[in-house]
């Protein structure tokens, strides 16, 4: 159980040798430990001195200088966790930042939990708890268009939407309670219809948020796209190809990759993880057993499958038992090595995967690279989304709470126009309501927001 009274206190930069590191405190004991420790120019004491102010000094415990720093200083409730704040900035050594530390313990602080003094920031309604997550997005954003929606969410872009339909499914839900309240005036059509007309808008507003934090959580996790083919077919050659370097092994002998070889790549700002895997081919040994069972393991968490089939071949049994495995999934079909004499048969090739998209490609030439980018890109945001500024990078629990606000206005919206009962409807707005709370984290119990923070590191 979280103790408020408390003044905690971190190491919030990386452990490592750098120019800079912060210990950083905060609490109502916030200003009296740097009291104790820092030793100011002209006799500088910390309490006395004003907010949002930077001073030169030295920590000194036991009459020991243990480091010369920059102390920065931020009052309640004008600070991060609206509490006093203190940051220390020492050099960025291992030991001068550690024994600054133990010195802060020493004089009355305790060590911070992950994530304590963003989660007192949530407590002490300085942020919601979509605002809190995303911190954890921004730390975490692997590309420019990342950061951006982990930004803006933090700003509050997010929160401001599930508010706003929070507050217009309690408005709606107060009427359907009202005519409870007095069962013998019957709704009139019109009132009903207009009513109908609102839970309309408002459970297509929810879906759209929705969709948008499908987008997010691609932005925020990466898209994982599976290479698959047939063993010589190129794989390794179109993976250095997209990813600029030679990360993969090329030779002329096939089955050249025995193991998978994953790479992060940067397509239009979203984050890519390409998952070269190895050749399909019959099995003849221990080492082409666990090759395969490796690919089929990724096949099961894959967003995307990139299947490659040899252009100057015709369709092999290979080709056809890969197609079996993955009709099922997301897929681009990539014909290769169209820069050479084709042998394939196109028509054969669509019998084979259905209404699957095709590009023909040189992984040697780089002939339909960008299309492929495009494909990938197209896949995410449904060709042409304005990313970064409507996409929500939510988590788990959020989109989770996301779909249950959702099928509750749905059923409400089904029961209203089924002419059910105002009681029926009434359940299922409130079902919705409790769920855009959650978001919110209005509703939440102290171990469930435990283990959100849990994630964060500790400092932060």
């Amino acid at each position: 159980m979280l103790n408020k009274s408390d003044t905690i206190a971190a190491i919030s930069t990386p452990l490592g040798e750098g120019g800079i590191g912060i210990v950083r405190l905060s609490g109502k004991k916030a200003l009296t430990i740097a009291d104790k420790l820092f030793k100011g120019r002209n006799g500088a004491t910390p309490s006395k001195l004003p907010s949002y102010t930077i001073h030169y000094g030295h920590i000194i415990r036991n009459k020991e200088i243990l480091d010369e720093v920059i102390l920065s200083i931020m009052r309640k409730p004008k600070s991060y966790t609206r509490e006093d704040v203190v940051e220390i900035n020492c050099h960025g050594g291992i030991l001068p930042l550690r024994k600054t530390l133990e010195a802060v313990l020493e004089c009355g602080a305790r060590l911070a939990e992950p994530g304590e003094f963003t989660k007192r920031a949530f407590l002490n309604g300085r942020i919601d708890l979509t605002q809190a997550e995303a911190v954890i997005n921004i730390v975490e954003a692997k590309t420019e268009l990342a950061l951006k929606s982990a930004i803006s969410q933090l700003k509050g872009a997010f929160s401001k939407k599930v508010q706003e339909l929070k507050d217009e499914t309690l408005e709606l839900l107060t009427l359907f309670e009202a005519e409870l309240d007095f069962p013998e005036e019957d709704i009139e059509k019109t009132k009903r219809n207009k009513l109908i007309e609102r839970i309309k808008r408002i459970t297509s507003e929810t879906d759209k948020l929705l969709r948008q934090s499908r987008e997010g959580e691609i932005l925020r996790d990466g898209l994982l796209v599976l290479l698959i083919g047939k063993a010589n077919v190129g794989k390794s050659t179109f993976l250095n190809r997209l990813v600029g370097k030679e990360r993969a092994i090329v030779t002329h002998i096939p089955g050249t990759t025995r193991d998978i070889i994953e790479e992060w790549i940067n397509i239009e700002g979203i984050p890519v993880k390409i998952v070269d895997t190895a050749g399909f081919k019959k099995i003849e040994n221990i080492i082409d057993k666990k090759a395969q069972e490796k690919v089929e393991e990724k096949l099961a968490d894959a967003n995307l499958v990139l299947f490659m089939v040899d252009g100057t071949k015709s369709l092999s049994s290979q080709d056809k038992e890969i197609a079996k495995i993955i009709k099922d999934k997301k897929m681009l079909c990539l014909i290769n090595k169209v820069d050479l004499p084709e042998k394939i048969s196109k028509n054969k090739l669509k019998s084979l995967i259905g209404n699957k998209k095709v590009l023909e490609i040189s992984a040697l030439k780089g002939k339909g690279i960008n299309a492929i980018k495009k494909f990938i890109r197209d896949s995410v945001f449904a060709g042409g989304v304005s990313a970064g500024e409507s996409t929500i990078m939510v988590n788990a629990r959020s989109r989770e709470s996301l779909k249950d606000a959702y099928n509750g206005l749905l059923k409400g919206f089904d029961a209203i126009t089924e002419g059910l009962s105002e009681e029926f409807i009434a359940v299922d707005l409130k079902e919705s309501l409790n769920s855009f709370k959650k978001i919110l984290g209005e509703t939440l119990e102290e171990d469930i927001l435990d283990r959100i923070f849990q994630k964060f590191c500790i400092g932060k």
